[in-house]
């Protein structure tokens, strides 16, 4: 018995001591961008990056094949080995950063040259901040998950609306994705595509999360999942005229910048580790959940499916893959067969609808004047009322405007 307990507690212990190494790791790091501003201003660190950059233009793959000549190979090999000791070896960038692009084109400058072409790449990604740890911890998924009674997928999207950033943001989503460019397309995919990204990477996790990761009750499952399958409104940002092969899919995300960084954050932060109790290698939903949401807006969207248990996919297929169809299936399993994902959208789910039951009952103290020196019971506020708090609130807003 004892040993059966060692078994599963001593690789848990392993992975939480590497993530607090790489914790104490990130603290020195610089971004790409500050880390090659630094290297070009030093002589010897600029001539071998310089170098560096050449042989990847010539070279494309991290053996350098097409470079010319086994002197030159080694010149090119010299100078990766010498850029490993600079900052630009550890450097990492942040999601939506100004310059985010530029820092993710300096990072797999360096990177492709170090990692190659495998399924799991390594994040260029700092994790994500303590305080978005603390939003969303593992304790509210160890056990069943809550019972949902209301419609929270709707209460989110109103609460959203009582926001002033979450609503900019999601209008300015909502019009590039709904706005039809000719009657062969129905959207500007590209624009739709760049505002849900801002939408994820500016709005606060406790309004975003709650619009993505919000439960449904037993008596409206399927109103409420299309609901929530409908937040990145797909028919633009999912939806294609014919399904795309899963691995050329992934091939050409790799083609972008941003579109391979999030998906290398999605493989790495949502790797999903059985013997552990959050279900996760990496025992950190809330970076699962933003590595997740970082997907969003790029050719790599997933979203949810329609089936009766929550499930997850990229708009694509394995079908016409030939001899590679297990490494296909390899690929589309991550999303739909992950058990890492869906504890951590629970996890998003059970939080969002404790913060959407708090913010309810505050409604619903302001509409009857009442403060919580008055000491009334919650079930004494719900049972005088007879409206849903979110659509009060919004007609409180209404006239009262600075409220």
């Amino acid at each position: 018995m004892i040993f059966a307990a060692l078994y599963v507690v001593l690789p848990l212990l392993d992975v939480l001591s590497n993530a607090e190494q790489n914790v104490l790791a990130g603290s020195n790091r610089l971004d790409c961008v500050k880390a090659s501003e630094q290297c070009l201003k030093e002589q010897a660190c600029s001539t071998k990056y310089r170098t560096m950059r050449q042989c990847v233009a010539g070279g494309k793959e991290s053996n350098f094949s097409m470079v010319a000549g086994l002197e030159a190979k080694d010149e090119c090999r010299s100078a990766i080995d010498a850029l490993k000791q600079s900052p630009l070896y550890n450097c990492r960038c942040k999601r939506g950063m100004k310059k985010e692009k530029n820092c993710l084109r300096i990072y797999w400058g360096i990177y492709q040259t170090l990692q190659g072409n495998d399924f799991l790449e390594d994040s260029p990604y700092e994790p994500v901040n303590s305080r978005l740890s603390d939003i969303f911890r593992l304790a509210p998924i160890i056990g069943e998950p809550a019972v949902t009674r209301e419609n929270n997928c709707l209460n989110a999207a109103k609460a959203c609306n009582l926001n002033d950033t979450c609503k900019k943001y999601r209008s300015a989503y909502i019009s590039p994705c709904t706005s039809r460019v000719s009657t062969a397309e129905v959207c500007n995919k590209r624009k739709c595509h760049k505002a849900l990204r801002q939408f994820f990477d500016k709005v606060p996790p406790k309004h975003s999360y709650g619009m993505l990761y919000c439960s449904c009750p037993p008596s409206d499952q399927s109103a409420c999942s299309e609901r929530r399958r409908q937040t990145i409104v797909p028919v633009c940002s999912y939806e294609e005229k014919q399904k795309p092969n899963c691995l050329e899919l992934q091939a050409s995300c790799k083609t972008n910048y941003i579109c391979r960084s999030r998906l290398a954050d999605f493989f790495a932060n949502c790797q999903p580790e059985p013997r552990s109790p959050s279900g996760c290698l990496k025992e950190n939903y809330a970076d699962c959940l933003l590595a997740y949401s970082g997907l969003i807006g790029t050719v790599m969207t997933p979203n949810y499916l329609r089936s009766p248990k929550i499930s997850v996919s990229p708009y694509c297929d394995c079908s016409s893959t030939g001899n590679n169809k297990d490494e296909c299936d390899k690929f589309t399993e991550f999303f739909t067969d992950n058990t890492c994902l869906p504890l951590a959208q629970q996890s998003a789910a059970n939080e969002c609808g404790r913060n959407l039951e708090a913010f309810h009952i505050r409604c619903l103290q302001k509409i009857l004047g009442l403060s919580w020196e008055d000491r009334v019971p919650y079930t004494e506020i719900l049972e005088s009322t007879n409206s849903i708090c979110m659509e009060a609130a919004v007609v409180d807003r209404t006239h009262h405007p600075h409220a």
